[in-house]
């Protein structure tokens, strides 16, 4: 368990294979469900998450808290923390 993780604690996590807008469409769609307040954590392969996650929580007032970069079995996950508004 990472740092922020430890510090975080997420109330939902989801993991996205897939490519951009994948991890946008998702991570959207999962905070649809949850409450104003609490965390999800997004695991994406797609380097591109970092940017778009970003911009994302910019334009949806939807809190970036911290991105991370982890590599697990020779692949680098790009691991982000966002806060429901």
């Amino acid at each position: 368990m990472s740092e922020t993780e430890s510090r975080l604690h997420p109330d939902q996590e989801i993991s996205v294979d897939g490519k951009c807008p994948e991890p946008v469409l998702k991570s959207a769609r999962a905070l649809r469900g949850m409450q104003s307040g609490e965390i999800l954590k997004v695991i994406c392969l797609d380097p591109v998450s970092v940017h778009d996650l970003k911009a994302f929580s910019d334009q949806t007032g939807n809190v970036l808290l911290a991105q991370e970069t982890e590599e697990e079995a020779g692949a680098v996950h790009y691991i982000h923390w966002l806060r429901k508004r």
